[in-house]
């Protein structure tokens, strides 16, 4: 399973409001439709966000597990709902789960392969909320 390093607020819009749409400059790799993802917290936030709502204040961490389900381009702000921007690649999110515990993880750019243990711990908690 990959992890998708995300700023806040939008990793805690994610995982604890309704954003089901990740924008992104670049197009979802073919490998990644239909694929279960960790969510991750990223080191920083985006200093230039204005969100309302609940803020998470958790910092590189694993907060979520989530199911993106495709990908598309749109030129239309807010075209797949209020989350979504203009001129950007929108990946749509399903089946999203916060998890109880944020799990500690140094995070990378892209998909990035989490550690054994940090996917264990994840998982232990994923099958108890189940």
């Amino acid at each position: 399973m990959k992890a998708l390093t995300i700023r806040q607020p939008w990793v805690g819009a994610i995982a604890h409001q309704a954003k089901r749409v990740e924008n992104r400059t670049w197009k979802l790799p073919a490998a990644h439709h239909g694929a279960r993802i960790l969510i991750h917290a990223g080191a920083q936030s985006d200093k230039t966000a204005d969100v309302n709502g609940p803020h998470l204040d958790v910092y590189s961490a694993i907060v979520g597990i989530a199911t993106i389900t495709g990908c598309h381009w749109s030129s239309e702000w807010q075209c797949c709902g209020y989350w979504a921007f203009e001129n950007t690649y929108h990946w749509t999110l399903d089946d999203v789960t916060a998890l109880p515990e944020p799990v500690p993880a140094k995070g990378a750019l892209g998909f990035w392969t989490p550690t054994t243990d940090t996917l264990a711990a994840v998982l232990a908690q994923q099958a108890v909320t189940s």
